[in-house]
């Protein structure tokens, strides 16, 4: 049996840990399940191998010619020098996935995902190597560096292998079953992944990263080779039965499923399980879930702001919210948060949210900026509802596309303005004292000892003339010297200890970043991901939909509106009635599409589907809601379980994708069932369909089992569950939409957190979507010639009000009677 000794990636593209990689001993559908559920994105910074520099390009003798290729790779249109002649291409060149074309020049006979590398590896009866990762992923960029562009293992791999290369972001679905296996097979995972299958696509082998030559006990990719290659000749029948036997309990092990009539768990219960596990994780200095490394969790923070809305007058509930509102503020003060450029990176590397990973990723944009907004509503806070909006800034200005789309991440690593070939993580990003004395000499006027403005930043942001990074958080000095901006002290504090007002020193912090954001866009910028996937796009949609309406700001409602379009536009075939996964900026900035085109997952759906409902609450523009209306109905069409319940993540007629799985983890993004329980409560009050209520009410007891025992692991379906179980209130706003009187029975409903509601808006037109599917609505009428609301429950209604204030009340007492 292949036993070959490594240290495994288990979270992200970076921590490694010690493991095996072996085609035997399948561990068990429990530890499997945990385990996979566990994976995240890099853990980098401190966790780095010993042998192994966080930078490109060491081998001296290929260091002129590889760093020049590198550098074209990894940076953005007009960000690098002209494109330097190249040594070897492959068929990568020919797709638009920023992965692939990173790869596109490695001497590898590399395939893309398809038909042409099966019957390749059919026809010459040879094993196929999968290499899964994603563009902006740090140790992908290692191993391409130390064995893709290696001759004489791309000669090995070429000549032995059907060699496939994967962006997980474009194949999500691939990626989760050789995932699951790699997980089933080693205790640990994460990206690069590397799996070796059978002509049938079956797995015999997986791990992750691999050096590229032997260290010590620990075998290189060459090695790892040498031995596959002897074991598929020598001892082929045991790799594919030990692989198929993996396969088939992967199978049972990882179902979802509810018997016919089996209810969900109860809501009260579940919640205060969610909320005891979480509490028990919390870290109470700085907020957030462990200690070190941390990680924003979106889907946690807006659980504890359900859970007390419900919980209003109970400890409990208090805790809950204290928790979330210290999280988001010490997150917002913190290195994690880029204080220049807004925007959050994709988490800390210590405890007090200070050196981050440096990665930006649009999805956390888009969920912390709901987050945020969220915490404005239940606080009152502004500081929340200036994050909310300075995410978005940031998404605009930097990830967005002329189309309407949003580009998908923004790399960690960069070149330093300060020159070389090698690029360094956090380099776009960090400070040296110097710099910031030479950017900001001036002397305050009225500062105690004829301070500077770079001394009031300095003490306000712990910049330190040695540097503020501490050595453990910097392994490999990519660090020294530099500092990461975090608010060491309040406004108030800085303006005492320089005795000037409060004003000025907002003031002089407000113009000191914007110089040095202006300094910042004449360094080499980090490699832009420029792919538009749709369900990341369906979560930033909802961002600036649920954003724009709380703070009513119409840039953002017109930002959402352009979003909607874009997605209609570019990633909707309308003839197919089907959502493709994946647009792309081409050369000239346009919008390109390959063909074939992926068809949408359900997290493409659901994403999109849940973004529309909310551009409706947000403009109450029909044409959003009757979309989002035909995209669920084909979702239930592609993916719904008829036998078990819940949704598959794929189209279950793929014969390439050997497991049908249904996501059971709300990780760094929801999971797309638990995004869609909540879909299918909005739609069925929309639409007037008990059908898709139910089918709410069995997607929730098919997790049934992982709600009551793991609730932790889907906070997102736990707030579908509550909802489910109080019942979504119907908020009727009759009036025209544009009239002052609409408006502020609006802004009155949009400044409230209320996560158990539909809002809704009838002009009283009986020909209208809405009055079609709801004739109750037929009966709702202007009081006294203004604009009316009622507030219904299965629309049995309270009596109508006219006045802001009134219904505020009428709001706010429903919360407490849900409470009792």
């Amino acid at each position: 049996m292949l036993r070959l000794a490594l240290r495994q990636s288990t979270s992200g593209c970076s921590r490694l840990e010690p493991t095996s990689l072996q085609p035997a001993a399948f561990r068990g559908p429990d530890g499997q399940q945990q385990s996979f559920r566990a994976h995240r994105r890099p853990f980098r910074r401190a966790l780095h191998p010993p042998s192994v520099k966080s930078a490109h390009l060491r081998r001296p003798q290929q260091a002129h010619h590889l760093g020049a290729l590198t550098f074209m790779r990894m940076t953005s249109a007009g960000e690098g020098p002209s494109a330097p002649s190249h040594r070897h291409t492959n068929r990568l060149a020919h797709e638009r996935s920023p992965y692939l074309l990173q790869h596109a020049h490695n001497p590898v006979d590399w395939y893309p995902w398809g038909q042409d590398a099966f019957e390749k590896a059919k026809k010459e009866d040879k094993p196929i190597f999968l290499s899964v990762g994603y563009s902006t992923c740090h140790w992908c960029h290692v191993m391409e560096r130390e064995s893709f562009e290696d001759d004489e293992i791309g000669k090995i791999l070429s000549d032995n292998f059907v060699c496939i290369k994967l962006d997980r972001e474009e194949r999500p679905d691939v990626d989760k079953v050789y995932m699951t296996f790699v997980q089933a097979t080693s205790g640990g995972g994460g990206w690069p992944m590397s799996v070796w299958l059978t002509p049938d696509l079956r797995p015999f082998i997986g791990g992750t990263y691999f050096p590229p030559r032997d260290q010590g006990r620990r075998p290189g990719f060459k090695t790892v080779l040498t031995r596959i290659m002897d074991q598929w000749r020598n001892n082929r029948s045991a790799l594919e039965s030990s692989g198929e036997r993996i396969i088939e309990a992967l199978k049972k092990g990882t179902a979802v499923s509810a018997n016919p009539g089996e209810s969900p768990p109860l809501a009260p219960d579940v919640a205060n399980h969610c909320l005891q596990q979480l509490t028990g994780s919390y870290e109470e200095e700085y907020g957030g879930f462990r200690d070190a490394p941390k990680f924003p969790t979106p889907v946690n923070l807006m659980f504890l702001m359900s859970y007390w809305c419900v919980n209003r007058s109970t400890s409990d509930g208090a805790e809950a919210l204290q928790m979330a509102l210290h999280t988001l503020r010490m997150m917002a003060l913190g290195g994690i948060h880029d204080h220049v450029a807004q925007g959050f990176h994709r988490y800390s590397t210590d405890s007090s949210w200070h050196v981050p990973h440096f990665e930006k990723m649009l999805y956390d944009q888009a969920q912390l900026a709901v987050a945020y907004i969220t915490a404005s509503q239940v606080s009152g806070e502004q500081l929340f509802a200036d994050v909310a909006k300075d995410i978005l800034r940031y998404v605009s200005r930097d990830l967005s596309d002329e189309s309407g789309g949003f580009y998908s991440a923004e790399d960690a690593d960069s070149v330093p303005a300060s020159g070389g070939a090698e690029k360094r993580e956090g380099a776009f990003c960090v400070w040296t004292a110097s710099e910031v004395r030479e950017l900001l000499p001036d002397v305050v006027e009225g500062a105690a000892g004829s301070a500077t403005q770079a001394d009031v930043l300095m003490h306000h942001y712990g910049v330190k003339e040695q540097g503020n990074v501490a050595p453990e958080q910097d392994p490999h000095g990519e660090l020294q010297g530099q500092n990461v901006l975090i608010v060491r002290y309040s406004a108030e504090l800085t303006a005492a200890h320089f005795g000037i007002s409060l004003e000025k020193v907002n003031e002089l912090l407000a113009s000191a970043r914007a110089r040095m954001g202006e300094v910042r866009k004449h360094r080499p910028r980090p490699h832009l991901d420029s792919k538009m996937l749709a369900s990341w796009n369906g979560l930033v949609l909802s961002a600036y939909a649920r954003v724009g309406a709380v703070l009513g700001d119409k840039v953002l409602l017109e930002r959402a509106v352009q979003a909607g379009n874009f997605l209609k536009e570019h990633l909707w075939d309308a003839e197919r009635k089907t959502i493709l996964r994946s647009c792309y900026r081409g050369d000239d900035m346009e919008v390109q599409q390959i063909s074939p085109p992926i068809s949408g997952f359900l997290d493409d759906y659901a994403f999109v589907a849940g973004g529309l409902l909310d551009l409706y609450e947000a403009t109450l523009e029909t044409e959003w809601l009757q979309w989002a209306e035909e995209l669920q109905l084909r979702q239930d069409e592609l993916f719904w379980d008829e036998h078990g319940g819940g949704y598959f993540c794929s189209d279950p007629s793929d014969s390439t994708v050997l497991l049908q799985l249904k996501e059971d983890q709300d990780g760094a993004e929801p999971s797309a069932n638990s995004v869609s329980a909540s879909n299918l409560l909005r739609l069925s009050h929309y639409a007037g369909k008990q059908e898709w209520l139910h089918r709410c009410e069995r997607l929730l007891a098919a997790f049934g089992h992982r709600l009551a025992k793991a609730p932790i692991a889907l906070p997102e379906m736990v707030r579908a569950l509550m909802a489910q179980h109080y019942t979504l209130k119907q908020i009727v706003i009759c009036g025209q939409r544009d009239s002052p009187d609409t408006t502020s029975l609006l802004a009155t409903v949009n400044s409230l957190f209320l996560p158990h509601k539909v809002l809704m808006l009838t002009d009283e037109d009986a020909d209208g979507f809405l009055s079609q599917r709801l004739p109750v609505l037929s009966s709702m009428r202007q009081q006294g010639g203004v604009a009316t609301a009622y507030v219904c429950q299965d629309f049995a209604c309270s009596l109508p009000v006219t006045d802001p204030q009134e219904l505020r009340r009428l709001l706010l007492d429903g919360l407490s009677e849900n409470e009792a």
